[in-house]
């Protein structure tokens, strides 16, 4: 039996060319997705061996502190991720066993431990307020005393005598002749100078 594509490969030598190129463009992509497909199952078996070695325990990937939870105090969440106590004592491996029983033979103080092996502080005890605004008022102080001393240093120290211009002399003698020159007539203050009375206007 003869092959329609050979038949008409040969019926058509110009269309043989593209047809082989056609081909092997064809077999290029396939070999290319399998290759991908191939790579991606490799890497995707690897991640899961990697998973499986580090919940083993057998050190394969690091996992560093901060990606782990972490117990905090606060208001807005009360219930934090883990307990307070991580590493209990044998007395405290020993109530958290009796936990397990009635609540009924705890007495106060044993249950009051049982809570502070899970949390840190109450929310009445977060609730309540600190005296840390009293190191922060005195730190801003000393900050701004310190910073007086070295104004008062720069101005005996560092800083000339004060210029004749800023004397109260000088500066009627510049207000008159801003006014003789008219300085600004529209909106400034010349407006409110009378040229003929010589006074400010009422």
């Amino acid at each position: 039996m003869t092959d329609p594509i050979k038949s008409y490969v040969a019926l058509f030598p110009v269309t043989k060319v593209r047809f082989l190129s056609h081909h092997r463009q064809a077999e290029q992509a396939t070999h290319s997705r399998m290759l991908a497909t191939r790579v991606l199952s490799l890497v995707g078996k690897r991640a899961i061996s990697t998973s499986v070695c580090v919940r083993g325990g057998h050190g394969v990937a690091k996992v560093e502190e901060y990606t782990l939870p972490a117990y905090f105090d606060r208001r807005e969440n009360p219930l934090p991720d883990i307990s307070y106590v991580q590493n209990l004592s044998p007395e405290q491996m020993t109530l958290k066993e009796k936990e397990k029983g009635s609540w009924a033979a705890l007495s106060k103080e044993e249950k009051i431990a049982l809570y502070r092996i899970s949390f840190k502080q109450s929310f009445a005890e977060m609730s309540q307020g600190s005296s840390e605004w009293k190191s922060v008022c005195a730190g801003i102080m000393l900050f701004i005393g310190l910073t007086g001393l070295v104004v008062l240093w720069q101005r005996k120290y560092v800083y000339g005598a004060v210029p004749h211009t800023f004397e109260a002399e000088y500066k009627e003698k510049e207000l008159q002749r801003m006014l003789d020159m008219r300085i600004n007539p529209v909106e400034g203050f010349s407006v409110n100078w009378d040229y003929e009375n010589k006074q400010w206007k009422k």
